[in-house]
C-alpha cells in the first residue's frame, strides 16, 4: 500500500485511512478534502494525471465543509453522475455513508425535502443510494452535498465501481467494531456471572470490586469505539431537531454505562456492563448484515458497467488507435477481437458473428447477429473479429439507460415501505416516553426503576420494523435482474402481486418480431416484384417497428425517403421521388387517393398490408412472422397462475385468431387503434380487475403507460421502455412467470417480516414494562429479531427452479 497520501504525498492518519476509487484501483487518501479532489480529478476524465506527474499535489484547503463540495458545481464534473431533465432540472445519484436504517432516510428527506429548490428527494437504507432531483437556478449541489455531510451522511457521486469501494470500507469498519465488541461481551460476561454468583454464595467485596474496575476496563473501549456510531448519529438527528433511531439507542447505551460507572467508583448498585456490550455487540451485527445485504444490492447494478472495457480500438485514416471509452462518439468505427466485449452500441458491419449476451440478457446460447443488426454494448463477441458503427455510446448506450433505470427503481420506497418508515419515525419519541413512563411506575422500587427503564428503552427499538420492506424489495430487484429483468418502479413488484389479468400485444411480443415477407402482388401495370420491394423498403428503412424488419433495403438504392411519417396502428407515409406513398392498412393507404379501401386477397391466415400512391394503389404484401417458441407454455404458466389472458393486436382479425390458436389464448381482439387498447383496458379496470400489459412498439406506450403494471421487451422502442415498469432483457417470455412469482414471494416475505416485527413489539414491550425482561435479555431479542429479518429478506437471492423448457413447433402466423 502507498507509505503517504496517494492524492497530497503526505503521511497518512493512524487508523483505516479514507480511500477512494482511481481508475479501477483504491487508493488511501489523508482527508476528506483530498478525497473530493481526486474524486472531481477522476469524474473529469483526468485520471492520467496520476500517471504522469512530477510531485504530489497540494492538499485542499479542509477548512470548511461547503468548500469541499465546491467541485461538483461544474457541469463537468457532474456529468457521471447527474442526469439533466427536459424541464431544466437536474437528478443526481448519490451514494450515501451512515444509512443504516429508515429513520436515517426519513432524517435525511426531512432535512432536504423542504430545501429550496429541491424537487424531490429518495433515500433506501437498504441500499445506501439517494435520488435528488434538484433545480439548479435555485440551488447548488454543493450546498445539498454539505448540509448531507453536516447531517454525518456523507454522499458520494454514485459512479461504476464506487458504490463497492464504499460498501467494502462500511463492511471493514463494522467487522472492526463488531470483532471488539464480541470480545468485550464475552469477556464482560464472564465477569458477570461470577458477581451474579457471588451475590448469592457470598464474595469478598474486594474480589467484587476488582471484577467490577476490570468489567469498566472492557467496556469503555466497546462504548467509545464500537458504540460511538450510534452517538455520532444521534447528536447529528438533535441537531436537525429530529428523533431518529439512533436517539433512544443512545441514551440506553449512555444511561446504562453511566450509572455503571457510578456505582463502580462507589462501591455499590447494580452495574451492567455485561447488558451495554452485549447490546452493541448485536447492534453491530445487525448493521454488518445489513452492510452485507447493502453490497450485495449494489453488486448487480456495478455489475453492468463492468461488462464494458476500459478501451477499444478505432479505425482511423492512419490504422487502429486504442482510446478509452470516454473519447468514442456516435459514428466511429471499432475493431471488436474474438472473445472481447463491446465498448458500445451499434451495427454489425460486413459478416455475421455469434454474440454471447448471456451475461445482459440470462440468455445463455449465443445467437448469431447479421451484417446491419444492432448489437448492446457490453454483449461478448464469438470467435471472428467483428467490425461496428457505434450508434450510442457512454451514458447513452443501452447499458447506461438500464443502470440508471435499476438506480432509480433501487432508490424508491413503496407504499408499503413508506407506511413503515412513517410508523418508525413517530416510534423513537414514543419510546422515550415508554421508558420515562415505565420507570415512573417502578419509582417505588428505585433499584427496579432502572432496569425496567432500560429493558423498554432496549427491547422497543424498531429497526426491524424499518428495514422489513427495504431489504426484501432490494433482494428481490437484484435477483430479477440476474434473471435478466429490470425492474424500472419498485412499487409494480407490490401491485403484480395483485394482478388476474395480461394482456398481451402480438407482434414483437408472442411472435418473434422478425417477419419476412411473404407474398407479393403488384396493382399497376409495368411496377415489378422487385421494384415494390424497393419502394417498401426505402419506406420503411425509416421506422423503428417490427414491420419494418421484413422489408430489406437493396444494397443499390440510391434513393431515400423524406418527410416520414409513423402513424400508430395504422401504417407509414413518406415521400420518395416526389410523390407521397403510404404502406400499412387498405384504409390507410386507401385515404391517400380518397377510394374506398380494397379487398385483400382470399388468405384468412394472412397479414396484408397494402402500398399506394395519390393516384391509387401499387402493390399487396403478405408478411409472417413466427411465434415464439416459449410463448404457449408462458400463458399456460401464467393460466396455473390464476392469470386470465388475451390478445389485443392491430392486426387483422385473420392472423390474430392464427396466434391465439397457436398460443391456447381464448381471447382475442383484432384491429384495435391504441385508443381502441385503451378503451379495452378501461373497461377490465372497471370491473375491478389488475391488469399487467406486455408490449413492445410505439402503438404499445399508452396501454403500458396506463396498465397497473406493464411490461417491455427488450427488443421494443424507447417509448416502450419509457412507459414500463419492468423491461425483459432476453429475447424470450418465459421468465414472465418466475416474475410474478418472485414478485409474490417478495410479498410473503415482507408480511412475514412485518408481522415478526410488529408482534416482537406488540410482546416485548408489556413484559419489558412488567419487569419480566431483563435489559441483557431486552437486548439480545431486539438485536435477534433485525437479524431474523435480514436473513429472511436474503433468502430471495435463491435461485428459482429453472424455467420451464417445452419443445412447442415454431408456428409462421401472418402478421403485421
Amino acid at each position: 500500500m502507498t507509505a503517504g497520501c496517494f492524492h497530497c504525498g503526505q503521511p497518512l492518519p493512524t487508523g483505516t485511512p479514507r480511500q477512494v476509487v482511481i481508475q479501477g484501483h483504491l487508493q488511501p487518501v489523508c482527508c476528506a478534502g483530498c478525497e473530493m479532489a481526486a474524486q472531481w480529478i477522476q469524474s473529469a476524465g483526468l485520471g492520467a494525471y496520476y500517471r504522469w506527474r512530477t510531485e504530489p499535489a497540494t492538499a485542499p484547503d479542509g477548512s470548511t465543509d461547503h468548500a469541499l463540495f465546491l467541485a461538483y458545481d461544474r457541469t463537468q464534473a457532474q456529468q457521471s453522475f447527474v442526469t439533466a431533465l427536459p424541464d431544466g432540472h437536474r437528478e443526481a445519484e448519490l451514494l450515501v455513508e451512515n444509512l443504516n436504517c429508515a429513520a436515517c432516510a426519513w432524517l435525511i428527506e426531512g432535512a432536504l425535502g423542504n430545501q429550496p429548490g429541491v424537487d424531490r428527494i429518495q433515500v433506501n437504507a437498504a441500499n445506501g443510494r439517494l435520488l435528488l432531483r434538484f433545480d439548479p437556478a435555485r440551488v447548488r449541489l454543493s450546498d445539498l452535498l454539505a448540509r448531507l455531510a453536516s447531517l454525518g451522511f456523507p454522499p458520494h457521486p454514485q459512479r461504476p465501481g464506487q458504490a463497492g469501494a464504499l460498501h467494502l470500507r462500511e463492511r471493514r469498519q463494522a467487522l472492526k467494531r463488531l470483532a471488539l465488541s464480541g470480545l468485550g461481551m464475552m469477556q464482560a460476561m464472564t465477569y458477570a456471572l461470577s458477581l451474579y454468583g457471588g451475590a448469592f454464595h457470598g464474595m469478598d467485596p474486594v474480589y467484587a470490586d476488582f471484577l467490577r474496575l476490570v468489567s469498566l476496563l472492557i467496556t469503555t473501549p466497546v462504548v467509545l469505539y464500537a458504540g460511538w456510531p450510534f452517538f455520532e448519529s444521534a447528536v447529528q438527528g438533535l441537531r436537525a431537531r429530529r428523533i431518529g433511531m439512533d436517539v433512544p439507542v443512545a441514551v440506553a447505551i449512555g444511561v446504562a454505562f453511566a450509572a455503571s460507572v457510578r456505582n463502580t467508583l462507589v462501591g455499590s448498585g447494580p452495574v451492567y456492563f455485561d447488558t451495554v456490550c452485549m447490546f452493541i455487540f448485536f447492534l453491530t451485527l445487525a448493521r454488518y448484515l445489513q452492510a452485507s445485504a447493502r453490497a450485495r444490492a449494489g453488486e448487480s447494478g456495478d455489475a453492468l458497467a463492468r461488462l464494458l472495457p476500459d478501451t477499444c480500438l478505432r479505425e482511423t485514416a492512419q490504422g487502429l488507435e486504442t482510446i478509452t471509452l470516454q473519447e468514442l462518439m456516435p459514428g466511429d468505427r471499432v475493431r471488436v477481437p474474438p472473445g472481447a466485449a463491446l465498448p458500445a452500441d451499434g451495427r454489425v458491419l460486413d459478416q455475421a458473428v455469434w454474440m454471447d449476451e448471456s451475461l445482459l440478457t440470462g440468455e445463455s446460447h449465443a445467437v448469431r447477429r447479421m451484417p446491419g443488426d444492432r448489437v448492446i454494448a457490453g454483449s461478448v463477441n464469438g470467435e471472428q473479429a467483428l467490425r461496428l458503427e457505434v450508434t450510442a455510446c457512454n451514458a447513452d448506450s443501452t447499458i447506461s439507460h438500464i443502470g440508471r433505470l435499476l438506480r432509480k427503481a433501487q432508490s424508491e420506497r413503496p407504499t408499503t415501505a413508506a407506511q413503515a418508515d412513517r410508523l418508525a419515525a413517530y416510534f423513537a419519541p414514543a419510546v422515550l416516553l415508554a421508558a420515562a413512563g415505565s420507570a415512573w411506575l417502578w419509582r417505588a422500587d428505585p433499584s427496579r426503576a432502572m432496569d425496567v427503564a432500560l429493558a423498554v428503552l432496549v427491547v422497543t427499538c424498531p429497526c426491524a420494523l424499518s428495514i422489513a420492506t427495504p431489504t426484501a424489495l432490494v433482494a428481490a430487484m437484484a435477483h430479477l435482474l440476474s434473471r435478466g429483468v429490470v425492474v424500472i418502479r419498485g412499487a409494480a413488484l407490490e401491485t403484480l402481486c395483485e394482478v388476474r389479468r395480461a394482456v398481451f400485444d402480438k407482434t414483437g411480443t408472442l411472435t418473434e418480431g422478425r417477419p419476412q415477407v411473404t407474398q407479393i402482388h403488384p396493382l399497376r401495370a409495368g411496377l415489378t416484384r422487385d421494384r415494390a420491394l424497393a419502394l417498401a423498403g426505402i419506406l420503411e428503412q425509416a421506422v423503428h417497428h417490427p414491420l419494418a424488419r421484413a422489408f430489406a433495403v437493396p444494397t443499390a438504392a440510391t434513393h431515400s425517403a423524406s418527410a416520414v411519417r409513423l402513424v400508430a396502428g395504422a401504417g407509414v407515409e413518406g415521400r420518395i421521388d416526389g410523390r407521397v406513398l403510404r404502406l400499412g392498412r387498405p384504409d390507410f393507404a386507401a385515404a391517400l387517393w380518397h377510394g374506398a379501401p380494397l379487398t385483400a386477397p382470399a388468405d384468412g391466415a394472412s397479414s396484408w398490408l397494402l402500398m399506394g400512391d395519390e393516384t391509387g394503389p401499387l402493390a399487396w404484401f403478405a408478411v409472417a412472422d413466427p411465434v415464439r417458441p416459449d410463448a404457449s407454455a408462458t400463458l399456460a404458466r401464467l393460466r396455473a397462475l390464476g392469470l386470465s389472458c388475451q390478445i389485443a393486436s392491430g392486426d387483422a382479425k385473420g392472423p390474430v385468431s392464427a396466434v391465439a390458436r397457436a398460443v391456447g389464448c381464448a381471447q382475442a381482439d383484432a384491429r384495435l387503434t391504441p385508443e381502441d387498447k385503451l378503451v379495452l383496458l378501461d373497461g377490465l379496470q372497471t370491473r375491478g380487475e389488475r391488469v399487467l400489459a406486455v408490449g413492445d412498439g410505439v402503438n404499445d406506450a399508452p396501454l403500458l403507460a396506463r396498465a397497473d403494471v406493464s411490461v417491455a421487451m427488450a427488443a421494443g422502442t424507447a417509448l416502450a421502455h419509457t412507459s414500463a415498469d419492468l423491461i425483459l432483457l432476453q429475447d424470450r417470455l418465459s421468465v414472465l412467470p418466475d416474475v410474478i412469482e418472485t414478485a409474490r414471494r417478495t410479498r410473503r416475505i415482507i408480511r412475514q417480516n412485518l408481522a415478526w416485527a410488529l408482534a416482537y413489539n406488540a410482546l416485548a414491550v408489556p413484559l419489558a414494562a412488567a419487569g419480566l425482561v431483563t435489559p441483557w435479555l431486552a437486548s439480545l431479542g431486539m438485536s435477534l429479531s433485525s437479524v431474523l429479518v435480514v436473513l429472511n429478506a436474503q433468502r430471495l437471492y435463491r435461485p428459482a427452479a429453472p424455467t420451464l423448457a417445452v419443445d412447442v413447433p415454431r408456428v409462421a402466423v401472418q402478421t403485421p
